[in-house]
């Protein structure tokens, strides 16, 4: 189907070509392009795309949204299912975020949820994407994810962000000052890495369970002051392009440049979070992607909608908004097959990410699946 015809789907839910924001048009025009030309490259044996991302490994992050119609408990449910699911299509791991304060999240304890979708699996690793170490004190996360650790021995990451993940007044709430633990970040990485290492790394006060676990532990971050510290401290660095990408190319690159060979890894390791919206087509791809639309919208708006099903884009947009949205959105694989394998090799020759993480906001869960499912046969 040409970029200018339109499916029958989206005939029947009024989302036309020509009825698309220009933002929406621009990102279709540029994403069949590169499909196009990609395909003079490796398309073969009657338009199967020959790429090889053999080595990328796949992984999923999961904010644990409320879907419209759903209560907490059908959240953190569907939260369970796509682990459950992904871990069958062969995903390395399973990341869940910690925020606070947000009525359309279910993942402001993020430990009990990770040891929950743990008691659901078998093997996918299961780990924090992330901890906001500002809101804790380094020895009650070395305790808890010792104890994951210990119950679940060689499963369990920690992802650990600067951020609070809410607003000040809720971080006050939480007992911690954000000032005072942002400054403190880098100090209090080094003391769970102590806390977590083995018996000649310990002071006078020890995390029981947590010793001697050594649970990896990945810097998270949009920002290169994340990336200068991952990178001094020889640890994993994952960016969060799905939703704040305008550093990523930045911070990647000062990362590799800066790097610390370390006793728990000997060169780089870059994970890039991007968005997934994946279907049968670019036009249906399109049509799920209003989802997440509406859901960045309304964070750009201070409204906290849960996702929403798909529906026409709205029309009272400012421009200051369109470019907020488009910001915030602009890492998404979104459309079919071909164009995501194309997307994909685009990003591959600037970044070289060691691994991709994709959440994503589809509102049905089995589309959801299915777009996972895409995502992992173009990398098998």
């Amino acid at each position: 189907m040409g970029i200018h015809e339109t499916s029958q789907d989206s005939v029947e839910k009024g989302l036309k070509y020509r009825e698309l924001p220009l933002f929406y048009r621009d990102r279709l025009e540029f994403n069949r392009a590169q499909s196009s030309e990609f395909s003079k490259k490796a398309l073969k044996n009657k338009g199967f795309l020959i790429m090889d991302f053999s080595n990328l490994k796949l992984s999923v992050l999961n904010l644990a949204p409320v879907r419209q119609g759903y209560d907490n408990a059908q959240a953190v449910q569907a939260m369970t299912e796509l682990a459950q699911a992904v871990e069958q299509m062969g995903y390395d791991r399973y990341w869940i975020a910690e925020h606070h304060n947000i009525p359309g999240l279910v993942s402001s304890a993020t430990s009990i949820l990770i040891a929950h979708v743990l008691q659901n699996t078998q093997k996918i690793r299961v780990g924090s994407g992330g901890i906001m170490l500002p809101n804790h004190s380094p020895l009650v996360v070395a305790e808890q994810f010792g104890t994951l650790a210990t119950i679940y021995p060689n499963r369990v990451d920690l992802g650990l962000g600067r951020a609070p993940g809410t607003d000040r007044m809720t971080a006050a709430a939480l007992r911690r000052t954000h000032q005072e633990t942002a400054l403190s970040f880098p100090d209090d990485v080094q003391a769970l890495q102590r806390y977590l290492g083995d018996d000649s790394m310990q002071g006078y006060v020890k995390a029981y369970p947590g010793m001697g676990t050594n649970v990896p532990i990945y810097i998270l971050g949009s920002s290169t002051e994340s990336a200068y510290l991952a990178a001094a401290l020889g640890l994993p660095y994952a960016f969060a392009a799905h939703f704040a990408p305008r550093m990523l190319e930045s911070a990647a690159q000062i990362y590799r440049q800066n790097f610390r060979p370390s006793a728990v890894l000997d060169k780089p390791y870059f994970i890039l979070a991007c968005n997934l919206i994946s279907a049968e087509t670019d036009e249906e791809a399109q049509w799920l992607s209003t989802s997440h639309y509406h859901l960045v919208l309304s964070i750009v708006r201070n409204s906290r909608l849960p996702l929403m099903p798909p529906r026409e884009l709205p029309t009272d947009l400012s421009e200051s908004e369109r470019q907020v949205v488009e910001s915030m959105t602009a890492y998404t694989l979104r459309g079919s097959k071909a164009t995501i394998t194309a997307q994909l090799e685009s990003w591959q020759n600037i970044l070289r990410a060691d691994e991709l993480m994709a959440v994503s906001y589809i509102y049905d869960q089995e589309k959801q699946k299915a777009a996972y499912q895409t995502l992992k046969d173009i990398c098998s």
